[in-house]
């Protein structure tokens, strides 16, 4: 007996599908999904810039650890997240009028005193973070805010929207944040970071994006001509609609002939807007289906014994995964061969499976044919991780979740071997490689022990977790010694440079004796250096040491000349020598060097002030006794300074030796090079520290990663997996390299999503209209 007549609505709200979403909204979705993205790739461009700064600026090690744990996590994160955000906006849009946000704890103003204590102290600090960024948010765009949404509500005139429901508002963007940051595998002090840092980078972005979004409204006739009268009463639309334009009609639902259609049309834009990594295995298979040249491996015939159900077909590829454990080293048979022979009767002909299944093996051997052609593994690796083929197939078959839920172990897993493996490069015969060893075990162990109980790759993921985090703990600090003595050596290097060009600058053009030349430009080079790296060029004991040079200079070859030139060098000299010899002790220079280097200083002063009297006697006939300080000078014996303990030319003296490392290529830059275009300085500019790269030398190809870049030398230092040094480039170097090909960019992103969204840009640019 029927009685839907007899249902009446009191609310008078009817949800919305997204199948009959106005136009209007629907175009808002797909323009404001775009914007979003964009808002949130510059978000993560800045973020890695201004974590790395927060790590160089770290008071201590721990606050450092802290900084560089969120930043290894963002990048590995940062499409996942820029997904997530993207999909939950997206299905505020879909679910207008009944979208519910997922509440991390419920807003604080509702959280009584007695349940306080129950909430967790690293919750109650998120959620902290959060109401403040929708504060700021809805106080810096209140008016576009409150545009958008009157215009917004216009639209939906039967659905009454709070400020959590209405779409692109400030609590439904940070609730996606929030949403993305959850599953973000750091410390309460890394996490709360990431959301400073949207606080303080993303909150700076969003008037643009309101702007656009009213533009775009504004642009489909709705309330051209709105006031601040009414967007004041955005809350309550109803109270003061007078706009001039008409209200757009409602949209009617679809008839049977173009609801396909449609529906698809929606379906493809939300796998975009909603998130590609995560698309759900509904919206991949219906893609699936509007490829006018799909592969599928289904029958139509559901009976008889040329069909094979699930459970059988999962029977069969048991089987055949014993075998894949036998295969010859780097052999890779593609999915579709490995299920000739599966999907094959008793009779010779093949088998019909469900379209379900189908859909599922087209999939996984879309995702594996993606990893077996990535350049970004080496050809081992590909081997290794393609004889997973099966075992994934067998998730997938019975768990349809597996292709959009971001954090199923078997996505987790095939993520972590293909990002630990980025930078392997194949030992020589006889070397130990663990890595290789773990991926190979790793693999045996799903190919002998996994049957139908997927709780195996939990217990293999947490265990190469741990192998790969002992890993790169080892490596950080490594990578860290080595950026330490690069910093070093530029220091080093920089303070030559200083020293050496005053000393030059000072004796160009001058007279000045070999004996004191060599001295200047070997003992008080090094004394230099010592002031520069001590005190550095601004202090006044530079000040003090340029001084001093000049003097030094001076009194070995005194210019301009006048009569009272010598009576200056006689009161000057005794300070400048006493001086000179309390810097050289003072970088404990050799005692014994340090007596030659002052009886040549007084030598020279000797032949100075000798010349200087003879030409002086030929201007006038000076009185004899005036020779007398210089026979006093000359007749009295030089003091020789106790030898000090502990004393060498260079090492105590604070100037650190130079670095051994392992053999580098040495990247010369010819002095008639072709100038560089911006393009590439700029992608030099951009490069991170971290990312990896593959060289190119004389037509051999190895991978490393940059390690650091030394500001002070402008040099970039890449260093292989083992975080030996392996290149250095300066920039402009470097940006030749990346534009002759000699340096290339490798992905380290996510291989299962870069597979998937490889998959569904295929599908959608393949499918027949």
């Amino acid at each position: 007996m029927k009685q839907d007549n007899k249902v009446v609505s009191f609310s008078g709200q009817k949800p919305f599908s997204r199948f009959d979403l106005p136009p209007a909204l629907v175009r808002l979705r797909d323009s404001s999904g775009q914007s979003l993205k964009a808002v949130l790739g510059r978000f993560f461009e800045r973020a890695d810039d201004a974590l790395f700064e927060l790590a160089d600026r770290a008071g201590s090690n721990k606050d450092q650890t802290v900084y560089f744990d969120a930043m290894r996590e963002l990048r590995l994160r940062r499409k996942a997240m820029a997904v997530s955000v993207l999909q939950y906006v997206s299905q505020a849009f879909n679910d207008i009028g009944k979208f519910q946000p997922r509440q991390s704890g419920g807003a604080l103003d509702e959280v009584d005193q007695d349940s306080l204590s129950l909430v967790e102290h690293s919750d109650l600090e998120q959620q902290v973070a959060i109401d403040n960024l929708i504060n700021k948010l809805r106080n810096r765009y209140q008016s576009q805010i409150q545009f958008l949404s009157l215009r917004v509500n216009h639209l939906v005139p039967g659905v009454e929207l709070s400020d959590n429901q209405m779409p692109l508002s400030p609590e439904v963007i940070c609730g996606g944040v929030a949403d993305a940051c959850a599953d973000l595998d750091i410390d309460i002090r890394a996490k709360l970071v990431v959301l400073k840092l949207f606080d303080r980078l993303l909150g700076d972005t969003l008037g643009d994006f309101y702007q656009e979004a009213n533009r775009t409204l504004i642009s489909e006739g709705i309330l051209p001509d709105a006031k601040r009268g009414q967007a004041r009463t955005a809350g309550n639309p109803r109270a003061e609609l007078t706009a001039s334009t008409p209200v757009p009609p409602s949209p009617g639902r679809y008839g049977a002939g173009e609801d396909a259609n449609e529906q698809n049309k929606l379906q493809n834009h939300d796998l975009v807007q909603g998130g590609i990594s995560n698309a759900t295995f509904s919206e991949l298979s219906a893609l699936l289906h509007q490829r006018g040249n799909s592969h599928s491996t289904a029958g139509s015939d559901a009976s008889g014994e040329s069909y094979l159900d699930t459970d059988r077909l999962m029977a069969r590829l048991s089987e055949a995964q014993a075998s894949c454990g036998d295969w010859d080293e780097g052999e890779v048979p593609s999915l579709d061969q490995q299920l000739q022979s599966i999907l094959q009767a008793a009779d010779g002909q093949k088998t019909n499976i469900g379209q379900v299944d189908s859909d599922v093996i087209n999939l996984v051997s879309m995702l594996f044919d993606f990893i077996l052609e990535d350049r970004q593994l080496h050809p081992v690796m590909k081997a290794l991780i393609g004889r997973l083929q099966i075992p994934v197939l067998k998730v997938a078959l019975s768990d349809k979740n597996f292709f959009n839920r971001g954090g199923h172990p078997v996505r987790k897993l095939l993520n972590e071997l293909a990002l630990s493996a980025i930078g392997w490069s194949e030992k020589r015969a006889g070397q130990r490689d663990p890595l290789h060893e773990k991926i190979q075990s790793v693999v045996s162990r799903v190919l002998t022990e996994f049957t139908d109980n997927a709780s195996i790759f939990d217990e293999l993921l947490k265990d190469f977790s741990h192998f790969t985090d002992l890993d790169r703990r080892r490596r950080e600090l490594v990578e860290q010694r080595l950026r330490d003595a690069e910093e070093g050596r530029a220091r080093q290097e920089r303070a030559c440079q200083v020293a050496e060009s005053l000393v030059n600058d000072l004796t160009s053009g001058r007279d000045i004796p070999e004996s004191v030349f060599v001295m200047l430009n070997e003992a008080w080079v090094k004394y230099l250096q010592w002031v520069v790296l001590r005190e550095g060029e601004d202090g006044a004991r530079w000040a003090d040491a340029s001084e001093l040079t000049g003097h030094i200079v001076w009194s070995v070859d005194p210019q301009p000349v006048d009569d009272s030139t010598r009576s200056d060098l006689l009161r000057a000299i005794p300070a400048i020598v006493d001086d000179f010899r309390v810097a050289l002790q003072e970088i404990s220079w050799d005692p014994f060097a340090t007596d030659t280097a002052i009886r040549d200083l007084e030598l020279a002063h000797v032949d100075v002030l000798q010349r200087l009297a003879t030409a002086s006697r030929r201007r006038s006939s000076p009185p004899a006794a005036e020779d007398a300080p210089l026979a006093e000078m000359r007749a009295q014996p030089e003091k020789r300074p106790e030898p000090e303990a502990s004393a060498s030319e260079s090492n105590d003296a604070g100037i650190e030796p130079p670095v051994l490392s392992s053999p580098v290529i040495e990247t010369p830059a010819p002095e008639d090079a072709e100038p560089v275009s911006e393009l590439w300085l700029d992608r030099a500019d951009r490069l991170r520290v971290g990312a990896w790269v593959e060289l190119t030398r004389e037509e051999n190809k190895f991978r490393c990663k940059l390690a650091a870049v030394i500001r002070a030398t402008g040099k970039y230092i890449f260093v292989n997996r083992s975080g030996a040094k392996v290149a250095e480039y300066r920039r402009q170097e470097l940006a030749a390299a990346m534009a002759s090909g000699a340096v290339a960019m490798l992905d380290d992103g996510l291989i299962f999503d870069r597979a998937l969204e490889s998959i569904i840009d295929n599908l959608r640019s393949s499918r027949t209209d």
